[in-house]
């Protein structure tokens, strides 16, 4: 198959539009063509007029670990042009950075999750580029958590960085698609368009989404493999409790623990209450001790989310009920348990982290309330996921 990027490069038809044209790059470092050369290094050698490039959170170098690090803006040693940051001084591009390009081509390795920064990105770009009269191209690629839908809707009122409009958690689309639908969504006067990929099969075994022949590389520092972004939709989550998500492992984002919790009796309640919702994966309870962040130093009891191998079912993996049933068996288990981080969260000081994550209260309530039941979250989400199935369809372009 090819990527959107790969298609551009072979094809001279695809890039004739942008002959005399000032371009613009917004890249991190999973934005390579299939042998793994840099995006900005093709680009500049196909003769294209690369005028700036921007980089998402995490910079485009994919430096920067946590959330709420900023990158500066600085020149590129190679070729001298500025590289704007989008997750600096602002999160929007402003007028002088726009001022440098004509069209702003948009090559971001995503995730599939909505509080996924890159998604937010792309609708500001968006809205910048209405706003100056620019064009915007981005070239797709793959969402390696393919189409599956999940979670629930983020509620007016709740929108953040992490929250760029109503779709649920995991909302199952390419960038591009994701681009038509905030188009539509958000009245948006502005000359864009897709370049598509070729080949692109997300229901497909074994990657359901991601194509096994190519490499997987870091599209940000804590997204370390496939399994990573499978199980991503569900513990992010982590990042708004006192829970560790493995920053300071080797394994972010694939395991949850604490010092205090017992993994195996965790595991057990999860099996023992809503025992449909861990189909699909594999759970191992395991030990780990994070180097930084969280419980730095400290031995945790763990539980790690298979999302691979021979169990692993694409069509009933459902990362963000199985995360929302680990906190539940937490605090069947531990009724007291200091379950929730009250801490500013990706520039929201006014509003728990775990329900900005969820983008409203709704399951975070659900879990505290001692009588809920599986059946009571499913009736929030499950239209929900419905709407937005519908809602996405006229976008899809695979």
């Amino acid at each position: 198959m090819k990527f959107g990027i790969d298609r551009l490069l072979a094809d001279p038809d695809l890039r004739k539009p942008l002959a005399g044209k000032r371009v613009a790059l917004l890249a991190h470092p999973a934005s390579v063509t299939a042998d793994l050369t840099h995006g900005l290094d093709a680009l500049v050698a196909a003769g294209l007029n690369v005028s700036a490039v921007f980089g998402p959170q995490h910079g485009v170098r994919g430096d920067l670990q946590d959330n709420m690090m900023e990158s500066p803006d600085f020149t590129d040693p190679t070729y001298g042009m500025p590289v704007f940051s989008l997750y600096g001084e602002v999160r929007r591009p402003t007028g002088q950075s726009m001022g440098t390009f004509d069209v702003m081509l948009v090559d971001l390795q995503d995730v599939g999750c909505r509080i996924y920064t890159f998604v937010t990105t792309l609708l500001y770009v968006l809205e910048a580029a209405a706003a100056h009269g620019k064009s915007v191209w981005v070239l797709d690629r793959p969402n390696p958590a393919g189409r599956p839908v999940e979670g629930l809707t983020l509620l007016p009122g709740w929108e953040s960085f992490v929250g760029a409009g109503p779709m649920p958690m995991r909302h199952g689309m390419t960038l591009g698609e994701m681009g038509q639908w905030f188009i539509e969504q958000f009245k948006l006067d502005v000359d864009y368009r897709v370049i598509a990929m070729e080949g692109w099969a997300p229901d497909a075994a074994p990657g359901f989404g991601w194509p096994s022949e190519r490499p997987w590389i870091n599209p940000s520092p804590n997204a370390a493999n496939v399994n990573m972004a499978r199980a991503y939709a569900g513990t992010v989550m982590l990042e708004g409790t006192t829970l560790s998500e493995a920053r300071g492992t080797t394994r972010p984002l694939e395991l949850f623990g604490a010092p205090d919790i017992d993994a195996k009796a965790v595991i057990a309640e999860m099996r023992r209450f809503a025992p449909d919702w861990l189909a699909g994966c594999t759970l191992r309870d395991i030990w780990f001790q994070p180097t930084f962040h969280k419980h730095v130093g400290a031995l945790c009891s763990g539980v790690f989310i298979h999302a691979e191998g021979a169990a692993y079912d694409h069509a009933a993996f459902r990362p963000w009920r199985l995360q929302a049933l680990a906190f539940k068996a937490i605090r069947a288990l531990y009724p007291g348990y200091d379950l929730w981080r009250d801490f500013p969260y990706e520039y929201v000081f006014d509003k728990l982290a775990i329900d900005v994550i969820n983008g409203g209260p709704g399951l975070r309530e659900w879990v505290d309330d001692a009588g809920a039941r599986p059946g009571d979250l499913d009736a929030l989400a499950i239209p929900d996921e419905a709407a937005w199935v519908e809602a996405r369809r006229p976008h899809l372009l695979y």
